[in-house]
């Protein structure tokens, strides 16, 4: 897609027709995707941490994802995937802040030097680590025994990002989740980069929002709904985000 901005003018257009004011809700629309797009291929959500431990995600998506957390105030957070840390302890980070809540963090292999780093942090005493395979059925089952009856449960995928790993943690945790609350298929973004230097072909189908859809559609007790944002003065209405297609909501009461 062709794309030419002209300041003086203060248009953008877009294609061989399309042409729009610069200033407006829809070319920020246009540049943010093209922004989200480049920046992914440049690493850019490589460049932050989180209370001294690197956090690979863009902040826009954090923000969000606290809006959230708060709007619910879950009693357990699970992720899959950790990497190094830095979004179990973002998560830990808003239950100390709530004072209540804890996180059960999950990945396949959790290097010493990460486990070390989380271990010795200060809100290591919220997190709970499982090595393994997310999707092991004893490793589901071990999740699942640190969660109480009763509890409000947010669950986080962010460990492999193919359409089928996606697909099978969906099956297994959305059970997990509280009436009212959020499986979140992260880095759906995915969809959009095929075509770029860092991507792969086949992005376009093998992605975590196209398994988020595809569960929605397999079980109508979920559905995608995006949490409203609860401030806006601005005339947007649009996550910037790594996530589209990512926050499956089990229906009822939060």
């Amino acid at each position: 897609m062709k794309i030419s901005i002209d300041t003086e003018s203060r248009t953008i257009e877009v294609g061989d027709n399309e042409k729009l004011d610069l200033y407006s809700d829809a070319a920020f629309r246009v540049l943010s995707d093209l922004w989200v797009k480049v920046g992914w291929n440049q690493k850019y959500s490589y460049s932050f941490s989180w209370l001294g431990v690197p956090i690979i995600q863009l902040p826009e998506d954090m923000i969000r994802f606290q809006e959230a957390i708060f709007e619910l105030k879950p009693d357990v957070i699970i992720e899959t995937g950790v990497a190094h840390g830095g979004s179990a302890i973002f998560s830990a980070s808003l239950c100390h802040l709530l004072g209540h809540g804890r996180v059960v963090a999950v990945d396949i292999e959790i290097r010493p030097k990460n486990r070390q780093r989380i271990e010795a942090h200060p809100f290591a005493h919220l997190i709970t680590l499982i090595e393994g395979s997310s999707t092991a059925p004893e490793i589901v089952e071990q999740v699942r025994s640190h969660i109480k009856p009763g509890d409000k449960v947010v669950v986080v995928l962010d460990s492999d990002h193919s359409y089928k790993h996606v697909t099978d943690e969906l099956a297994a945790y959305a059970p997990m989740v509280s009436e009212g609350s959020w499986i979140i298929a992260t880095d759906g973004v995915m969809q959009d980069l095929p075509d770029v230097p860092r991507g792969q072909p086949g992005w376009d189908k093998d992605n975590p929002a196209a398994a988020a859809r595809d569960f929605v559609a397999a079980n109508p007790g979920f559905v995608l709904e995006t949490p409203a944002w609860p401030f806006n003065e601005s005339t947007l209405s649009d996550n910037i985000t790594h996530w589209p297609d990512a926050w499956v909501r089990r229906a009822g009461k939060a």
